[in-house]
């Protein structure tokens, strides 16, 4: 791909029209580009946008985007964030000009999305073994020297069903394969045992098609995760890269992979992978936490390693859904128009903030969401609360990754709800 393909993709998603695909946007608005609606910097609060909407908080989006820069460099780690998470290549290209070496994904339809907005690594956490998957991966390794993409391997079965693939593809370069780990028994994917790891090795060496890049896994899906339990797996990563290079097995690399991290568990990930042996070979240490981006205010706000090392810094939710007052049927009782359809809800509920009511935002004291119907928000209130029929209310949201998926433009806003920016999104 030429080099400016990135630029002259997300520049075109600044040429999309604004219809009514996307909610939550001014019905004025309709027909403009979002080039043309951004540079307005219209006020979220003020110029037309409709409830519920969703807004990423600019100020600490690059807060988060910051941090982990600084994080990864301070521990010498490179970084893939999940792009799973946003599934935005504005946010893929942001993450990119903050360091990071290139984005995780975990199907293949995500990594069309990247190679579109012109994505240059990419390292699927995920088997593949998809024969249509595999022949276009192919065909994009071999058009594009620059384009570096690793997955995960984790049986004989699926190298023999990638080699299979790649053959009939007529694939030039050999695509680059990390032996996952797994966890642990009854963990996810992933390898039980170090023997079985060898002998998914061997497989890989014994084809053209294949190169073993490393060797990765995910110690979020550790059984009954505590700070003993993942460090003792990750150091059974460690040593099984050493066990690797000790016996050979990295041939034709500039570097061995190993990868780990999500965002629960990653400064387990920065101490260990420090007491990476040295190899016959530079170590690419790739972290792939993606969370991070919008945080939240559930469930990482409560997994978020920074609460171990708050010395490292604080990660901040970005996300906030705002929704209004459309009944209140008793003192006790209130419905906000903001349901499954708009918040993520598999892990937590969402929590209410804020309430605006005339231009002036306050806590949201006695107001809690208790339930979610399809397009209501089931607000229970207390004696102090004070909610009224066209109040706004704004939410705080847990899981980031079911947050973003519900929205396709989000708008970006400033502290005051001037909104500089839309992020486009791709699920």
């Amino acid at each position: 791909m030429p080099a400016d393909t990135a630029a002259e993709s997300l520049a075109r998603l600044a040429a999309e029209r604004v219809d009514h695909r996307f909610k939550g946007l001014p019905p004025d608005a309709c027909g403009l580009t979002v080039g043309e609606l951004a540079a307005q910097r219209r006020n979220l609060f003020t110029d037309g946008f409709t409830t519920p909407v969703l807004a990423l908080s600019a100020e600490r989006l690059e807060h988060n985007l910051r941090l982990m820069e600084t994080y990864a460099a301070r521990h010498g780690l490179a970084f893939a964030p999940h792009g799973k998470t946003s599934m935005a290549p504005q946010l893929f290209q942001r993450q990119i000009e903050h360091g990071a070496w290139g984005i995780t994904l975990a199907v293949p339809h995500q990594v069309r999305v990247a190679r579109a907005f012109g994505t240059r690594r990419v390292f699927l956490a995920n088997e593949l073994v998809d024969a249509a998957a595999l022949r276009w991966i192919a065909a994009e390794l071999d058009a594009d020297p620059e384009f570096r993409f690793v997955c995960y391997v984790d049986s004989v079965r699926g190298v023999e069903l990638m080699d299979a693939a790649l053959r009939s593809a007529g694939a030039a370069r050999p695509l680059d394969v990390v032996v996952e780990l797994a966890a642990g028994e009854g963990a996810r994917t992933g390898v039980r045992t170090e023997a079985e790891c060898a002998a998914v090795a061997d497989a890989v060496a014994a084809v053209r098609t294949l190169r073993l890049a490393g060797v990765a896994g995910y110690e979020g899906e550790v059984p009954q995760a505590d700070t003993e339990r993942v460090t003792a797996w990750l150091r059974r990563l460690v040593a099984l890269a050493a066990d690797f290079d000790r016996a050979g097995r990295f041939t034709g690399l500039d570097e061995v992979v190993v990868s780990a991290g999500g965002s629960a568990w990653f400064d387990a990930v920065a101490d260990v992978f420090a007491e990476i042996p040295e190899l016959s070979l530079p170590v690419l240490k790739l972290l792939r936490s993606g969370a991070y981006v919008s945080h939240d205010d559930g469930h990482y706000r409560k997994l978020t390693p920074f609460n171990r090392v708050p010395e490292e810094g604080a990660l901040e939710p970005a996300f906030r859904l705002w929704a209004q007052v459309v009944s209140r049927p008793s003192a006790e009782q209130a419905f906000a128009n903001a349901g499954k359809r708009d918040a993520a809800h598999d892990l937590d509920l969402p929590f209410a903030q804020v309430v605006r009511r005339g231009g002036a935002e306050r806590p949201a004291t006695g107001v809690t969401v208790t339930a979610l119907s399809d397009q209501h928000a089931w607000l229970s209130t207390a004696a102090e609360a004070d909610l009224e029929v066209g109040d706004w209310v704004g939410l705080g949201l847990s899981h980031p990754c079911t947050s973003f998926d519900k929205w396709q433009l989000i708008p970006v806003a400033e502290a005051d709800g001037t909104v500089v920016d839309y992020v486009r999104t791709f699920f």
